[in-house]
């Protein structure tokens, strides 16, 4: 019961943090979808029901099954490795100066709820998550991620890049290729009716990202507003991680800086 209720919270966070805070949402809300275009899922739709080898993600990813889409892993070519380590190499230095939470929000970064308690906190700069639609440049992540530790509250473990709702794999390869890293993409959320808000909260939800329902049709039958996607395909990158295979880790629930 605690894990279960450990999760809720994590979702409800989770909603409260992006719904009214990631840069553009009401923006990309408005824009044609077709984030499946070009990519070449080994496992149907591309959900995380269908994948296989994800041991590596944490419980609260792991609890959103049936509400993302995961990059799968394409084969690796000749230098993938190398242009994911210059990626992180630009985010580490990058992350210097944002060490001390006041540079952000000196250069406009803004914290995602900063009055609700957070194990992670997001601070969103939205010019840079418009100018990630069309153009990747690692020294201007979207989001900052900052950890709550014992001892500090803003202790700057990562960023997060984004990249367009409807990029292509072949978009996010180049950005960041997909041998080495999983881009991941928020999908089939149904919002509750006003009425049944309270539903989130519940031990086993029908709404919201831990809700058992995933599909239009099954929403539509209990009076939700369904959404095919929420937000922008997105990655995390945790440059001070020791082994490279946990720099593009898919588990927030643990801490990525020591």
């Amino acid at each position: 019961m605690v894990h279960i209720r450990c999760m809720i919270l994590a979702g409800l966070v989770f909603e409260a943090v992006f719904l009214t805070a990631l840069p553009g949402y009401a923006w990309q809300q408005d824009q044609p979808k077709d984030s499946m275009a070009g990519m070449n899922m080994s496992a149907g739709k591309g959900n995380m029901n269908d994948m296989a080898d994800m041991k590596n993600m944490g419980p609260s990813m792991a609890a959103m099954a049936g509400h993302m889409t995961i990059t799968p892993v394409w084969p690796k070519e000749p230098g993938d490795e190398a242009k994911a380590k210059e990626v992180v190499a630009e985010a580490k230095a990058t992350m210097e100066r944002y060490k001390d939470y006041r540079n952000a929000l000196a250069d406009g970064y803004v914290i995602a709820n900063p009055k609700l308690e957070q194990p992670q906190y997001h601070f969103n700069k939205e010019a840079n998550a418009r100018d990630a639609d069309f153009h990747f440049d690692p020294s201007k992540p979207t989001s900052l991620l900052y950890r709550r530790t014992p001892y500090q509250q803003y202790k700057l473990e990562g960023v997060m890049y984004t990249a367009r709702p409807n990029a292509s794999a072949e978009d996010l390869n180049e950005r960041i290729p997909l041998s080495v890293a999983r881009w991941h993409e928020h999908t089939n959320f149904c919002e509750a009716p006003a009425d049944r808000v309270k539903d989130y909260q519940a031990a086993h939800p029908k709404f919201g990202m831990f809700g058992s329902i995933n599909t239009k049709q099954a929403c539509e039958a209990e009076g939700g507003i369904f959404h095919p996607y929420m937000f922008t395909w997105m990655i995390h990158v945790f440059p001070y991680e020791s082994d490279f295979k946990d720099v593009f880790s898919m588990n927030d629930d643990v801490p990525h800086v020591h």
